[in-house]
């Protein structure tokens, strides 16, 4: 999608641009169907990094395959019985997805107009995006290199596009890209299912993968949250493919050892703390308590860790109730608070 303003590019302030971390956020999705009211609860509860909302609940073409495929620059999609695909034209069904991310543009227009800081937006990351589109022919493009080439680099065009839609309508944010990574244990592992669903299709060097993702990482604006909430989410492979941060469900998660290498290497950490449906919540503080234990395994100074992350969710909230969703981000706000040294 064309970028219908373009924002200066020329920065005269001398002083280096401060992190892009808030203390907390949200992954992206939430219930409901409304874009405008979804940004003014995330702007509410989540004032440190906001993020534009995903409503999934919307229908077709606002699932994640569906809006990031909505984000392609010279590639069409439609809506199939067995899900997306690549066609030579899009129809009705890539029409719409289109639709929905200009009303939320909208949204952020009169919402977040004068929001002063980081603003995250999130889309498919190039692996989820070619693992779940099907190529003409049937199956899925992950196994096509040529496609998945042709897949990133209109992938990184659209959202580099995106964001300058987003920061035109509020000149005040610095925008980061967040690329939700799901499927890509499944394609490093070999068990993604074929397109019958009889097999499983052959899994991908992680030297390719991690080559892929990097160059979509390298070709978008500003630093790229890597988000994965799978139980063998890659982090050593995400942070070599150059994410600036790595998003993942703190309770599946315990390599240590590569979440210690990326703390050293300076990569910023987004732990899910909080499950993404209806649960009982504990007590914020018990959930720092907590964040400070692991912190302390990981063998790190304790008044570091208040910089180092940025509480959310451990996956999208689409599936939870209106009133959990809120009370999910301002538990994490809540918590983030009693990190802070006094």
């Amino acid at each position: 999608m064309a970028s219908p303003t373009e924002p200066s590019t020329e920065n005269t302030d001398p002083r280096p641009a401060p992190a892009p971390w808030g203390p907390a956020s949200g992954v992206g999705s939430l219930p409901g169907t409304d874009p405008a009211e979804a940004l003014r609860v995330v702007l509410g509860e989540l004032p440190g990094l906001p993020h534009l909302p995903e409503l999934p609940a919307r229908g077709a073409g606002a699932d994640l395959l569906g809006r990031s495929a909505a984000l392609l620059v010279d590639l069409a999609v439609d809506l199939t019985p067995a899900g997306w695909r690549l066609v030579p034209r899009g129809g009705v069904d890539l029409r719409r997805a289109q639709e929905f991310l200009l009303r939320d543009l909208d949204a952020v227009h009169e919402v977040a107009g004068t929001h002063d800081g980081p603003f995250k937006v999130q889309a498919a990351g190039p692996w989820t995006l070619a693992a779940g589109l099907e190529r003409e022919r049937g199956e899925r493009a992950v196994v096509d290199p040529g496609a998945r080439r042709d897949l990133g680099q209109s992938l990184a065009e659209g959202i580099a596009a995106h964001v300058a839609d987003v920061a035109a309508r509020v000149p005040g944010a610095r925008v980061v890209v967040q690329l939700d990574e799901p499927s890509l244990p499944a394609v490093l592992q070999g068990s993604l299912p074929t397109a019958s669903g009889f097999g499983r299709l052959a899994a991908v060097e992680a030297a390719v993968v991690q080559a892929e993702l990097a160059a979509v990482v390298e070709a978008l604006p500003g630093p790229v949250v890597v988000h994965c909430c799978a139980s063998r989410a890659p982090l050593d492979l995400l942070r070599a493919a150059g994410a600036g941060a790595l998003s993942f469900d703190l309770g599946l998660v315990q390599d240590l050892d590569a979440l210690g290498a990326a703390v050293e290497a300076g990569t910023h950490l987004l732990p899910g703390v909080v499950p993404g449906t209806d649960a009982p919540l504990p007590a914020p503080k018990a959930t720092a308590s907590r964040l400070q234990g692991w912190w302390r395994e990981l063998g790190f100074a304790a008044d570091a860790l208040h910089e180092a992350v940025t509480l959310t969710p451990a996956c999208g909230l689409a599936g939870a109730s209106p009133a959990y969703a809120r009370a999910a981000m301002t538990h994490v706000r809540e918590a983030a608070r009693y990190l802070v040294p006094e």
